[in-house]
């Protein structure tokens, strides 16, 4: 059997409760000494269902493994684990700098603008720009910005949305159609997997 390469995986949770989930996902994590790179919660576009976006270095047998594992938790709906080309993604980055050497260097400016950063907040003491990208446009910033006195630096999670999908949306809608009633469409989730949610 072939040794498959770990590259970078996207799994995406659509899950209904949040509260004790995260811990619960955390540890299937945990237990099989996987580190998470980039955690990120947000609603969805479905009222009520909230979706993580878990990014890992891993080999697509263990993702594959996590997946069934995560699906397993009474409240999540579906899992779908996907790699960067599959994805479209990006990171938002702050970056602290002092404001008397961005007034004295021009050079910096052009540097900022050359890196797509903008300003959102402008004191005396420094200013905090803002970039948003993939982690090497947002890394490289920071080689940028460090000689010139890089005071505080911080990046968000990753969101990510996949790029060959209708969506789970259209999944959810086609239930609602065929058996309307909250609960049946939750057991319809639960019993049905694959067959139901496959795109």
């Amino acid at each position: 059997m072939e040794t498959q390469e770990k590259q970078e995986f996207n799994i995406t949770v659509y899950t209904e409760n949040q509260i004790g989930l995260l811990n619960r996902i955390a540890i299937i994590f945990t237990r099989r000494k996987i580190n998470i790179d980039s955690l990120n919660t947000s609603p969805s576009e479905i009222k009520g269902i909230h979706r993580f976006n878990i990014v890992i270095d891993e080999t697509e047998d263990v993702v594959r493994k996590l997946s069934r594992q995560i699906e397993k938790q009474v409240e999540v709906l579906k899992v779908y684990y996907h790699t960067n080309a599959d994805v479209i993604w990006q990171e938002m980055a702050l970056y602290k700098v002092p404001a008397d050497v961005i007034a004295e260097k021009a050079s910096v400016e052009r540097l900022l603008r050359e890196n797509g950063a903008r300003a959102v907040v402008i004191r005396k003491d420094y200013i905090v720009f803002e970039t948003t990208g993939h982690r090497e446009e947002t890394d490289n910033l920071i080689n940028v910005l460090q000689p010139f006195g890089l005071i505080e630096f911080v990046r968000s999670a990753r969101v990510a949305i996949i790029k060959d999908s209708e969506g789970f949306n259209a999944k959810i809608r086609e239930f609602e159609q065929l058996e309307p009633g909250e609960e049946v469409i939750e057991n319809k989730y639960l019993n049905q997997g694959e067959k139901v949610f496959t795109m």
